[in-house]
């Protein structure tokens, strides 16, 4: 299928959308009736514009899963009925399922747009995260050297979202001249006009920011298809502000805004049908609701093929900041799959590279290396949706953006079923003098509301090196997270390093670095090496409390976990506020299975401040020499 290929439409194709648009409307006011929730007002003045994008665009119902295909992004998940309606008029879906099940229990077909309908690219409904989705697609067809135009249809009330300024400026620094916006400029958002809601300068805005625009009527076929064919043609990126009136094609609807979210009543969609020229059918459509319906869920595969290298050691008498370790790890697997065509390695940046140490990977590989400036926001999506797209993505920040500022996009990339890695530095009480604005110490008690983000926090360079690799390739969305500082290897009790060469990581798996009797350091991160020295401090006296590193700080290792519980005393600790993170993992585990021995959380009570880390972790009770004395108090000697 060609791309806007006709200079102009000729009249039958126009008196066919014409038709199908009336049809469409009609479906949209049946599904959001029948189930009395949705969005018509929005759909309705959508409708034009999807129906012209999907009808034209390079992409049909047997090429949803070609990875050629041109990619249409709906930035306003909101106009789900909207999409619905074309994609089930147009062959994507089954129509008559989207509309008797709209919003129902157990549908794909839900109150926002999700990756299950063939046809969507990305779940929206969040405003304003929908253009950097359609970067990542972009840039990813860049890659792959594809002919893919991405079109990214938006609302005019979320371009006063910051993060559609981010997208815009990536798009232009990074040449995206494969990217379409369409916005449907109907003036009305949900409080009411978006001129009196919050003013913006939409146009002007768009200029600024060096994109072409084309001003039409965004429900004049003939209009919107030039409009379109123009931008596909261009060599810039182009925005195309189509006007157009809410609740169009029904009189009493168009223009009031009480129609963005409110789904009519019986009277007024009768009343409606009458207009548009359609039977009801909401008598029908009740008893389908009522049906037992069969949604099969689509899959989304990630397997590269990555070559991961022989790890780097550090030696036992080096002490090397984990962040270091992560930047060398990843220049590596650059240097080791840099001609490979298919599943390119890039790697996303907010101005501290030197910090995150991604600086290492951009000195070798400046044309996989994406620096998007002090725009978190886009970041974390463009490198989320570009990681659906056989693409290898790393998105490395501090703790506070790359998880506390960005957690709604992490949110959205976990239920988009990404496979990022993301990789913060600077976490915890660790980040020391830069103080309390930017010591994460919440990333945990965040990403464990994610329900398909992997967490993991190594213990020295050592084990972060096999940590970068082992994840390389892996599907899913990764966290790895580290501190500030250097840190001594872990080291076996006969002083060799404990994450050697012949050690791999598995993901879940927990470390027992020194056995005990008397009980049992719980920990992890830059708390490793802390709770080693605690145990050599209590050995001296005697006491024998054993050390476990669990690096995965949200899934328990039974079999490592059932050494520490059979001593009875317990202890976590960590650089991590202690009731939202590793604590709260083994608490709640220990809790469910009445364990009756003692149970101590070690970590973070309260905000720190400037400070050397080792004095901000003594304040907190968190240095060897109070843990030590903590394991005294408990066991009474």
């Amino acid at each position: 299928m060609n791309r806007f290929s006709k200079e102009r439409l000729s009249q039958e194709e126009i008196a066919r959308l014409r038709e199908l648009s009336r049809l469409c409307r009609g479906d949209i006011l049946t599904m959001t009736t029948l189930c009395d929730s949705g969005h018509p007002g929005g759909s309705m003045s959508s409708l034009d514009i999807f129906l012209t994008a999907w009808s034209f665009a390079k992409v049909s119902p047997q090429t949803v899963n070609d990875p050629s295909r041109d990619r249409i992004v709906v930035s306003h998940g909101h106009t789900s009925p909207g999409v619905y309606a074309v994609l089930g008029r147009l062959g994507f879906c089954d129509l008559e399922a989207a509309i008797a099940t709209f919003r129902a229990s157990g549908s794909i077909f839900e109150g926002h747009i999700v990756r299950d309908v063939p046809g969507v690219e990305w779940g929206t409904g969040n405003l304003g995260q929908g253009l950097s989705a359609a970067c990542g697609f972009a840039l990813s067809a860049k890659l792959h050297n594809r002919d893919t135009h991405v079109f990214c249809l938006m609302s005019d009330g979320e371009q006063t979202k910051g993060q559609v300024g981010e997208a815009r400026r990536f798009a232009v620094k990074y040449g995206l001249n494969n990217i379409t916006v369409a916005i449907d400029f109907n003036g009305i958002q949900i409080s009411g006009k978006t001129d009196s809601v919050m003013p913006c300068g939409v146009a002007e805005n768009w200029q600024s920011d060096c994109w072409d625009v084309i001003e039409t009527d965004g429900h004049d076929h003939a209009q919107l298809y030039a409009a379109f064919r123009s931008a596909t043609l261009s060599d810039r990126p182009v925005c195309i502000i189509a006007n157009t009136v809410i609740g169009k094609g029904v009189s009493f609807m168009e223009g009031r805004h009480i129609y963005h979210g409110k789904s009519l009543s019986v009277k007024e969609y009768e009343k409606a049908m009458a207009e548009l020229g359609l039977s009801p059918q909401l008598d029908r459509y009740r008893e389908k609701r009522q049906a037992q319906w069969h949604f099969s869920r689509r899959s989304f595969p990630f397997s590269p093929v990555c070559i991961k290298g022989e790890p780097i050691v550090y030696g036992k008498a080096e002490k090397v900041d984990n962040r270091t370790a992560y930047g060398k790890a990843l220049a590596d697997l650059g240097r080791l799959n840099k001609d490979r065509t298919e599943y390119p390695f890039v790697v996303f940046d907010c101005d501290l590279a030197t910090s995150v140490k991604t600086d290492l990977f951009e000195k070798e590989f400046p044309e996989r290396f994406f620096q998007c400036g002090v725009q978190e926001h886009h970041a974390a999506t463009v490198a989320g949706a570009i990681s659906t797209d056989d693409v290898i993505s790393f998105f490395s920040d501090f703790g506070v953006f790359g998880v506390d500022e960005t957690y709604n996009q992490a949110r959205l990339n976990d239920q988009n079923h990404a496979n990022l890695r993301l990789v913060c530095t600077h976490l915890g009480l660790d980040v020391g003098e830069d103080g309390k604005t930017h010591q994460c110490i919440d990333y945990l008690g965040l990403l464990r509301n994610c329900f398909h983000f992997k967490a993991i926090i190594p213990a020295d360079a050592n084990q972060t090196d096999r940590v970068i690799r082992a994840i390389a390739d892996q599907p899913g969305n990764f966290f790895v997270g580290m501190g500030r500082s250097k840190t001594p290897m872990v080291l076996r009790e006969d002083g060799e390093v404990f994450y050697d060469a012949a050690y791999q990581f598995r993901y879940g798996k927990a470390d027992i670095l020194r056995k005990g009797t008397h009980g049992y350091f719980i920990t992890m991160g830059c708390m490793v090496f802390r709770a080693l020295e605690a145990h050599a401090l209590l050995k001296e006296k005697g006491v024998s409390m054993g050390v476990i590193n669990m690096s995965c700080p949200l899934v328990i290792d039974e079999e490592a976990l059932s050494e520490a519980v059979a001593t009875g005393l317990i202890v976590t600790c960590e650089d991590h506020h202690r009731d939202t993170g590793l604590g709260a993992t083994v608490g709640l585990y220990l809790s469910e299975r009445r364990y009756s021995g003692r149970f101590i959380r070690k970590g973070v009570a309260c905000y720190g401040s400037s400070g050397k880390p080792d004095y901000l972790f003594a304040l907190q009770g968190l240095d060897p020499a109070s843990l030590a004395e903590e394991v005294t108090r408990a066991l009474g000697t």
